[in-house]
Formats: C-alpha cells, sequence, structure tokens
C-alpha cells in the first residue's frame, strides 16, 4: 500500500461508505423503533435495514483491518483509535443484547434506550475516526 498513491484514500473512501450505509441504515431502523413511520411494519423494515447494516459493517470491518495493518502501531498509539474501538466494541455488545432480549418484539422502554444508545454510541465511534488525524 506504501507503494501505491490512491490505495490509501481509496481504502478511506470505501471505509466512509461503509460507514454511511451502516449508520445511515441504523438511524433509520432506530427511528422506526422510536415511533417514526408507525405506517411501516418493523419486522419487514428491520429485514431491509439490517441486513444493509451488517453489509455497511462489513466493508467497514474490511477496510478498516486494511487501513490499521498499513500503520498498527501509531493506530494503538493514538487514543482516538483505541476510543473508536471501545465505542465500535460497545455498539456491537449493545445490538447484540437488542437481538438476544427479542427488543424487535418487545419494542419497549428498554429497546428505545438502546436505540438512543445506539445511535450515541455510533456518532461517538464517528467522532473519534475524524480525530483519528489530529491526535
Amino acid at each position: 500500500m506504501a507503494e501505491s498513491a490512491w490505495a490509501y484514500p481509496a481504502l478511506e473512501v470505501a471505509h466512509l461508505l461503509g460507514v454511511a450505509v451502516l449508520v445511515g441504515n441504523l438511524v433509520a431502523f432506530e427511528l422506526r423503533v422510536l415511533g417514526a413511520a408507525r405506517e411501516l411494519p418493523i419486522r419487514t423494515f428491520a429485514r431491509l435495514s439490517l441486513v444493509l447494516a451488517v453489509i455497511g459493517f462489513c466493508l467497514v470491518a474490511l477496510s478498516g483491518l486494511t487501513l490499521f495493518a498499513a500503520h498498527p502501531g501509531e493506530m494503538l498509539a493514538n487514543r482516538a483509535f483505541v476510543l473508536k474501538m471501545g465505542l465500535v466494541m460497545a455498539a456491537g455488545v449493545n445490538a447484540a443484547i437488542f437481538h438476544a432480549r427479542d427488543g424487535l418484539n418487545k419494542l419497549d422502554a428498554v429497546a428505545r434506550a438502546q436505540t438512543l444508545a445506539s445511535l450515541g454510541l455510533w456518532i461517538g465511534a464517528m467522532i473519534c475516526g475524524r480525530w483519528i488525524a489530529y491526535v
């Protein structure tokens, strides 16, 4: 990657596209859980948005691992990167708990709180991602 003028920037673009697909679909899903667009059946909407979110996450993970491999020492020493990874892990645990407790069928106060937490965690991860270059 060090020998190519376009490889690293192309991976950054892929990473950003993955984030857009992931977070964009999560926001739409979370808004539905919070009560927006009640005319849309939650299960049908979830099937579409969550599949797209997983595709976005796969793109983020693949591009992110490749970007990390280019500068692992720098990344591990970067506080913004470490915080970003912690937020992403917390978002993953939050999502696993949401689905394990069948939040999609309950749509209760806990499910709504988890969607708000998810939104905050992903926004925090995106902010940290941008700060990596400046810390």
